[in-house]
């Protein structure tokens, strides 16, 4: 039987966990990397050009909503693709979905900066 973390060593393992799955991603899926370099460029625009903290932290959510909508896409893409090569149906609605999520999201983040901005 495994023993169970508490505390710190808990928190540590599960930082390291999401350390992987960001690194993974990041090695693998060109959209996040591009998401993520728009990120770095727009983080420091969203803290200089509103005119109040409550428009840059809206600004900011929405670019943090796009990378994680991306994390999850590419969560369920591997969960798929762990199961081989077979084409089933309901294998390809899943990533249909998860990949219509980063486009909302993407959307959301434009229309955001868009209403905050002008």
């Amino acid at each position: 039987m495994a023993s169970k973390l508490f505390g710190a060593q808990h928190l540590v393992k599960a930082c390291d966990y999401s350390w992987r799955g960001l690194m993974f991603t990041w090695r693998n899926e060109t959209a996040f990397q591009q998401e993520s370099l728009v990120f770095l460029v727009l983080f420091p625009l969203a803290l200089w050009w509103p005119q109040t903290r409550l428009e840059s932290a809206i600004l900011i959510m929405s670019l943090f909503v796009v990378l994680i909508a991306e994390l999850f896409n590419t969560a369920v893409e591997a969960a798929i693709d762990r199961h081989g090569d077979e084409q089933h149906y309901f294998s390809g609605v899943a990533k249909d979905v998860a990949s219509a999520a980063v486009l909302l999201a993407l959307v959301q983040c434009a229309l955001v900066w868009v209403l905050v901005l002008l």
